[in-house]
């Protein structure tokens, strides 16, 4: 049997019952660790575990999946995913390796960012489309996502963007010379997140376009959700590229249209509560 097992988002203890359970049994172990972060280390989750974790890093899982099945027809493997064992396309391609391979297989599932957001008092039923932020380089800076964030505000809903992470990658250099020499982890911000929706929306104004997205329009910033030091604040785009949110993993959420009881919520976490209420995107109904 291959069990997907959710790890939630907070510590070792974010593990459900059953995905515990499931753990304590199974022969081999993979923790992913390339599509988030947890809070605590390998070594906290091998103790309360009581299990040896195997990294399995995004090559691993992308062009070594098999060696993850091996055997899994006959004994029980775990992969474990922080958050929610669905929360990256890789992790399906897994189950369906393993259905082609005659392995069954269980999901455990648990808490992600994708229903977490909604500490922050935003209505989970008013967002749209999820989007990635990516980094940008000198000679790569795609738009594409501010389109769709557009769109979303458009049809009055919000937008989750799930900011970059850069794990085990290597430079052009060492990917073309076929070295095996990575570039430290980099995590996004939600200051680089911000900093680079405001660089879109001045070049979209030198196109002659204005954006739906301004300066001012009211986002929410969210870092490290679901552990004890997890933070939120609340403002305009341009004070999200310089309110302090500490470390990794961060996430921002561009407002679409907003009843009242959400705006509420957002002024407890509000960086300047009288810009949130000054430039929400208010229901009238």
């Amino acid at each position: 049997m291959l069990y997907l097992v959710g790890l939630g988002l907070g510590d070792a203890r974010d593990i459900t019952v059953k995905g515990l359970e499931a753990v304590r049994r199974c022969r081999r172990v993979y923790l992913e660790a390339y599509t988030s972060l947890l809070t605590a280390g390998k070594e906290a989750l091998e103790e309360f575990y009581g299990k040896e974790l195997i990294l399995a890093d995004r090559e691993m899982v992308e062009q070594e999946a098999d060696s993850i099945l091996k055997e899994a027809d006959v004994c029980d493997v775990a992969f474990l995913v922080v958050g929610d064992p669905f929360g990256a396309t890789t992790h399906s391609d897994l189950v369906l390796r393993a259905v082609k391979l005659g392995i069954p297989y269980q999901v455990i599932h648990n808490a992600s960012i994708m229903n977490a957001v909604g500490c922050c008092g935003l209505q989970l039923y008013n967002f749209g489309e999820t989007v990635s932020i990516v980094f940008w380089t000198d000679t790569w800076k795609p738009e594409s996502f501010f389109d769709k964030i557009e769109k979303n505000r458009q049809n009055g809903m919000h937008t989750l963007c799930l900011l970059d992470i850069k794990v085990k990658e290597q430079s052009l250099e060492n990917l073309m010379k076929g070295r095996k020499i990575y570039e430290p982890p980099r995590y996004m911000s939600v200051n680089q997140a911000a900093e680079q929706l405001l660089a879109i929306i001045q070049n979209r104004r030198l196109q002659g376009e204005e954006p739906e997205i301004t300066e001012n329009t009211i986002c929410v910033g969210l870092a490290r959700v679901g552990a004890l030091d997890q933070k939120i604040a609340s403002g305009t785009l341009s004070q999200m590229s310089t309110v302090e949110l500490g470390g990794p993993l961060h996430s921002l959420i561009v407002t679409g249209t907003m009843h009242p009881l959400e705006l509420e919520m957002l002024k407890l976490f509000s960086v300047d509560s009288s810009s949130v209420e000054k430039n929400a995107f208010q229901r009238t109904t």
